[in-house]
């Protein structure tokens, strides 16, 4: 449809590239391919802010020599941070850990059969917990889960978003799927 109206598919993956969502890039799972991708975060491992944003040679075209700097571009430590953070997500295979960790994240959340919880959703190891109305707002139980050790943010009121590390075991999956239970109880 982009294509079609002449009209340039923009992918910001900043939060959901580089296995975040159990594939390199969150617009996979739809089998599309943007025309400019946004990425960071993951990029850099958790080390070094590191950002890119990733496009075709006609694109770029657009730019000549002098248009466009960057404070810190060509970052000799960045660009190694980067590396290694790839190498790492490819060889210990966390993409599809990221997948099968996921999976049993939202199993094992929504196996709990908690009124509170209307809704779990997600891809990867990027989940979100929709709190029924009729508990009041995501914020107050994401403070409870803080005071019992896991980080989640709310956002859009009702929801919980969990984004664990992707190098997450299996234990400590299973541990934070019990503890989310004994908050929301």
């Amino acid at each position: 449809i982009c294509k079609k109206h002449n009209v340039l598919f923009i992918a910001d993956e900043v939060q959901t590239g580089f296995g975040r969502t159990g594939k390199w890039f969150a617009c996979q799972w739809e089998g599309v391919k943007p025309d400019i991708m946004i990425m960071g975060k993951a990029l850099g491992g958790g080390v070094y802010p590191v950002s890119a944003i990733v496009t075709n040679n006609e694109i770029m075209s657009v730019f000549k020599p002098g248009d466009h700097g960057s404070t810190f571009g060509g970052n000799p430590l960045a660009a190694a941070v980067s590396i290694a953070s790839l190498e790492v997500l490819r060889d210990e295979n966390l993409i599809e850990k990221s997948n099968v960790l996921g999976e049993r994240f939202r199993s094992g959340l929504r196996a709990l059969n908690i009124p509170k919880i209307e809704l779990v959703r997600g891809k990867g190891l990027l989940i979100g917990v929709v709190i029924n109305k009729s508990f009041g707002p995501a914020r107050p139980f994401c403070l409870k889960l803080m005071e019992n050790g896991i980080l989640a943010k709310d956002t859009h009121e009702q929801v919980i978003r969990f984004a664990p590390p992707l190098v997450i075991k299996e234990e400590e999956v299973d541990w934070a799927v019990q503890t989310i239970g004994k908050v929301l109880s």
